[in-house]
Order: C-alpha cells, then structure tokens, then sequence
C-alpha cells in the first residue's frame, strides 16, 4: 500500500531525521516498508513509501493508523483529526430513512443527509493528496469520501439522494433475479448470499464492495446521503469472490475495519464536503446499531511475564507508553509477586484480531516497539518433557531409527492421489473403496490413499531412471478408505474412524556396490530380512504366510501375520507385478499396531560365564517341507539346555536325491549354571533329532 510522507505529517510530527529512520523503525515495528518514492513536482516534497501491511492489520491500512505506529516509534503525540460540524435545524430523519433487515451481517449502519451541495472539482490539496497514493480525482464529494478512507480506514459511500427511491436505503440480502449497475458499468447478477443496499424498489450498491451507478453522485446532484457502515467480513469476502470483485472498500471490509469508526468517520467526512463542496449538515444521524459480544475483551498482564517473555528488563513506564500511544486502555491490576500489572483493553481498531486476546498478544505489542532486535540471542532451556513418550511414539522412532540403519531412506507424500494409481497396488484394506475428497485440487488429488505404496514406487521409478543402481525407501504414514459399517479394521487407530490406520511401507531392489566389492542385487530374501529385524527390534514376533497378493507376481508373495494371533493379517509382501520397471522391485507394507509389543521392560541377559556346545545338523526332507514347518517342530520338542538354533545351509545337487534337500541346522547348548558334558548334549540332541525324523525325513550324522 502507498503511504504519504506529507499526510502522515498531518497526524504526527516528523521531522528531517527522523524520516531518515521512519522505514526501519515502521518494519521493525511490524509494517515492512519495501520501498520510498521522491514525487516530483506538485507533491510538495513529498514521499510516497510503499508498507505491506498484513491481513490482521486492518488497522494500519490508513495514514491514521500508520502515524499511530509512527507516534509510538518516536515516542511523539498523536494528532488526531479535530471533527467540529454546525447542523441545520431539520432534522436527517425527515428526508430519509434507514431500514437494516439482516442485522447478523450490517451490526452497524450510520447515514447523513447534505443539503444543498455543488458538485465540482476538488481543491488542490484534496487531489494531490489521493494523487499522491495513486487514487484519481473524481468530484469533491466522491473524492471526500476515498480521502476519509485512505486517511482513517473506514469506508464510506455518497449517494444522490434525489436518485433514491423512498429517499431510504436498506440492508439487505439480494433477491433472486435482482441484479445491479455498479460504478464501473458492469451489471452485476445478485443472489442471496450477497449483501446489498437498496432502496425502496431495487439494489443500489453491493455491501462494502461497491455503489451502483443508477445513484452516483454527479454534477446534477444536490443532497447527498453519506453511509457509513461496518459489514460482516466474511458475507462481503464471499460476496466479492462470488461477484469477482475487489476494491478498497472490499480489501479493509474482509479483514475487519473498525465497528466504532463509522459515525465519527461520517461526521468527519460530512464537514469536508461542507468545506469543499458547500451545503448543510442536517441535524442528527441516521444510526441503526445493533448489539454485539461483550466489548472490550479484557487481559490481566504482569511486568514480570512481559520480561520473562522477552528475555529482557521493560520499565513499567515503557509498558503503558506503548500500550497506551497504541490505543490500549489500562487499568491498575494486582500482581502476585508484588510488581505492577495491568488490565488491558484493546481498542476497537483492533476488533478482529483481539476478539479472543492471550497475554502473549499484548506481549508482542509490547516487544514489536521495544524492538525485537533488542532481544537477547539466546537458546531456550530445554527442560523435562511434559509426559512420557507414548508407545505410539516410540515405536514409530524406533521403527524410522532401523529402517535407516539398514540403509533404506525415508520418503514423505502426500495423502491423496488418483483413483488409477490407487487401484494399481494392494492394500491392508482389500477390495474397500478409497475415501473420495469432497473439493480435490484435480483429478490428480481425487482419493485419500489406500496404500503408501503408489508414492514410494513413483519415487523409485522417478531415483531408477536418472542413473540410481538400486533404491531402498520407506514412509510411515496413515492410510485411508471409505467408510464401511461393520468392517473396522483389527489395526485401525483407536479414536478414529475404523477407516484410517497408520502403516510403514517399504520398496527395494537393484544391485548394491560394484563387482570388484561383491555386488549384491537386493531380492525378495532381503526384504524379507528387513521387515523381520523390524519385528525384532519392535519386540513382536511376525511369520509370512505363502499367499497370492493382488498387483503382486504370483508365487512371489506372502501376507505377514503375528505370531499370537494368525487370523488377522497384518501386511503383505512381493515382487510387484508391472511390466515397465526399469529392474524388479520388492515391496511390503506392514500395519505398524501389529508391530506394538505389550508394554513390558525389556530383560537383560547376562553372558553366560560357562562355555556351551554346538552342535551342526544336517536333516534330509522333502522340498515341500518348509523352515517355519520346522522351526515349530524343534520349538516343540526343545530341551531346556537349548537356548537357540539357527538355519545355517540349504543344499540341493549331487548326492541328494531328487526332490529332496539337505537343511543344516546350527543348535547351541547352555545349562547356564554348569558345564554340560557331551553326552548330556548327546542324549538331549538324539531325542530332538528323532522326532525331527519320524516327522520330516532322514537324519544325517550330527557334527558337536
């Protein structure tokens, strides 16, 4: 926004020097000044400064506003403009009316009545003040009415009173089929979702967007009816969207102008016209007020907590110097230490953004002139947390922590993509529609996912075909679909709709490091190793199940269950299933509840102090015989003194029949407490060996 050096003096004195400072103290104070503009000839000297003022300052988007800054910055009085009108005896409400018939969006509706006017150019000043900020010079009421705006922030429309059916003016929702002229020769088509002000027979302006032509002011015009209103910020937001409109009075209306401003804006702008235009003010105003929440809204500040927030000693003095020069109203308050405090009252300029005010808000203010580049440098203690990490929390570290420790980088998506995409991969949720987005950005973004596997795979595709040899990745994130009555998902997040869980999904494959390093070309055995450490270092025990997978190559998949419950699946993992990859790629995906181990300390092992003894076996099955057949078999003949086993070897060729494969097993003995003699071991070993045969095969000799 254009600000006037000149106009701002108008209100506050500045001085040579301190317009030298005046840009860095306004951005320091929160109203970036991005640039100064000498104008030349016929400005006076003047300098145009260019302020990005923010949206929750409609305060500040006035000369007025920003000389109050200014005022509190230099530590210099404010000079309000003084508002002194003579009013004819008759009084306003014998020529016109004003008729407010949706209060919830026009709280506040002020009207007066000029008699006798003379439409006609501006004087000098007037023009060169809106030349100034870029505003073009209509008529000297018309140019009253934006001079007002630019100067105190309120709004104003004139209308020629004669042009009024009625001579009344009403607030009000547009009707079905009306549509208005406005000033810039548009013809605007209204609905009811738009705010208008009409008069006894039609609408003759869009509330807080802009007037119509059918009742400008023009140089025939004699009375004027001058509206001062405060709109609803949201009805006139949605109104100018709707109508694709936007305007000054439309910018300072959406983000909240001043409630309080509009009779003494009125008043203010009347007695300009006067002075410009001649005529008279008619006595009283039409002022049609309805009431509000509770006004000021009050907060208790302490000197102490000012200090403490700031990291830096702030003089009561200085306090109520600046919440003061700002418009804030004080009253002593108790403090509990002793010091002083203040009950603070925001002023009604800052309506909007002080609705609901914390202290922290009147701290700011506070520190925003105290000068934000006093505040010391320093690191905040870091103390205790507030409460325990929660199990949820920590696996999901935990998980993220070893998933990078075997080499796999994390990946962050989004959570919507298309529907194609989301129906190329499988997912926890089966055949289960995806959860659809009400307002996507595009087709792109339709559907929340199903799965994290769509990204993860675009990822890989995207690292694959600019050079990368091989890729591992994860993400942890939440899953999606539709809402299905009675199908609530076993790992489903408590406190959530049954349709949405947290998963970690996973995608690997090319070939890491080169020949000369023993290049390893990452398979389906090396995820499969992945996602079992993740259940060991989660603390749960997980087993895969051979199992068909949709989008998954048959016979190179497997649904991933617990340990402790087999019916509920859990995840999946495979080689996908598509014919464009540049190399195969593994994935799996794994809900992460089935990953959370009950909430028990974790034991510490000693090592043992005694040696044990190991003992290589070599058992001959058939290849339909599986390791997790086994591994069950020896769990449930071991003897005490057996603390583990392993797979050590598979060998299919010469010497096995056909068929047929030899599986070395590695079995490690420890009494704990003792030595263990080898025909303790021996004994114990031939009894576990003779069930293994009798149940899968033949034995070979066991090596100790």
């Amino acid at each position: 926004m254009r600000f006037s050096r000149n106009w701002l003096a108008d209100y506050v004195e500045l001085d040579g020097e301190q317009l030298a400072a005046l840009a860095e103290r306004l951005t320091a104070a929160g109203l970036a000044v991005e640039g100064e503009e000498p104008l030349d000839g016929g400005g006076g000297g003047d300098v145009v400064l260019e302020i990005d003022v923010t949206t929750n300052r409609p305060d500040a988007m006035c000369h007025l506003g920003v000389a109050r800054e200014a005022a509190v910055a230099f530590d210099r009085p404010l000079r309000p403009p003084r508002v002194e009108i003579t009013a004819a005896a008759e009084p306003a409400s014998a020529r016109a009316q004003v008729v407010v018939e949706s209060p919830e969006l026009c709280p506040r509706f002020v009207a007066l009545v000029i008699r006798g006017v003379a439409v006609g150019p501006s004087p000098r000043w007037l023009v060169e003040r809106l030349e100034a900020i870029g505003q073009r010079s209509i008529n000297n009421v018309v140019d009253v009415t934006n001079y007002v705006l630019w100067a105190a922030g309120q709004p104003l429309h004139a209308y020629d009173l004669a042009r009024l059916a009625g001579a009344r003016l009403v607030a009000r929702r547009a009707r079905p089929g009306e549509s208005v002229v406005t000033l810039d020769g548009e013809t605007r088509a209204l609905d009811p979702e738009v705010l208008v002000i009409a008069d006894r027979e039609r609408p003759v302006g869009i509330a807080g967007v802009m007037g119509g032509r059918d009742s400008e002011v023009t140089e025939t015009t004699r009375d004027v009816l001058l509206e001062a209103a405060h709109f609803d910020p949201l009805t006139v937001r949605r109104g100018a969207k709707k109508l694709g409109m936007h305007t000054d009075a439309s910018h300072r209306f959406e983000r909240g102008a001043d409630p309080e401003a509009c009779l003494w804006a009125a008043r203010w702008a009347a007695s300009l016209i006067v002075e410009v235009a001649g005529g008279e003010i008619l006595a009283g105003a039409l002022d049609v007020s309805h009431p509000r929440p509770e006004w000021p809204p009050q907060v208790t500040i302490e000197q102490r907590a000012v200090e403490a927030f700031g990291g830096l000693p702030v003089a009561p003095e200085e306090i109520e110097r600046i919440l003061q020069g700002l418009g804030f109203a004080l009253a002593a308050a108790p403090a509990p230490d002793g010091g002083r405090g203040w009950r603070v009252s925001a002023p009604s300029w800052r309506y909007y953004d002080f609705a609901n005010p914390y202290p922290a808000d009147v701290y700011e203010e506070i520190l925003r002139h105290v000068g934000f580049d006093r505040l010391p440098a320093t690191l905040p203690a870091i103390g205790p947390p507030d409460a325990p990490e929660r199990p949820e929390h920590r696996l999901r570290r935990i998980l993220a922590d070893h998933l990078a420790a075997c080499g796999f980088a994390e990946a962050i998506d989004f959570a919507f993509l298309d529907r194609r995409r989301d129906a190329a991969y499988p997912s926890l949720y089966g055949e289960r529609p995806a959860r659809a987005l009400a307002n996507p950005l595009s087709d792109r973004y339709a559907v929340m996912r199903r799965s994290l596997l769509p990204d993860l795979v675009a990822s890989a595709r995207y690292n694959l075909r600019r050079g990368a040899s091989a890729v591992r990745l994860f993400e942890i994130g939440h899953v999606f679909a539709a809402d299905a009555a009675g199908e609530e998902h076993p790992c489903a997040i408590p406190g959530t709709p049954a349709s949405e869980m947290e998963t970690v999904g996973l995608v690997a494959g090319g070939a890491l490091g080169t020949p000369w390093e023993r290049q390893l070309t990452l398979d389906f055995y090396d995820l499969k190793g992945v996602v079992e450490s993740l259940a060991e270092a989660a603390g749960v025990g997980l087993e895969l199940r051979p199992q068909a997978v949709a989008r998954l190559v048959a016979g190179a998949s497997a649904e991933i269950v617990r340990r402790d419950d087999p019916r509920t699946v859990v995840g999946f993992i495979g080689e996908l299933d598509e014919e464009d990859l540049p190399l195969r790629l593994y994935v799996a995906e794994l809900a992460t509840r089935a990953l959370l181990a009950p909430g028990e300390d974790l034991a510490v092992a000693l090592p043992p102090r005694l040696p044990g003894i190991i003992v290589d076996s070599t058992l001959s099955h058939p290849l339909a015989v599986t390791w997790r057949e086994i591994a069950e078999r020896i769990e449930a003949e071991r003897a005490p003194e057996l603390v583990r086993f392993e797979l050590k070897d598979r060998y299919t060729g010469k010497g096995v029949a056909p068929g047929m494969v030899n599986t070395t097993i590695t079995f490690h003995y420890h009494a704990g407490d003792r030595s263990l003699t080898q025909e303790e071991v021996n004994a114990r070993h031939a009894a576990l060996y003779a069930a293994l045969e009798r149940r899968f095969g033949r034995r070979h000799e066991a090596e100790g």
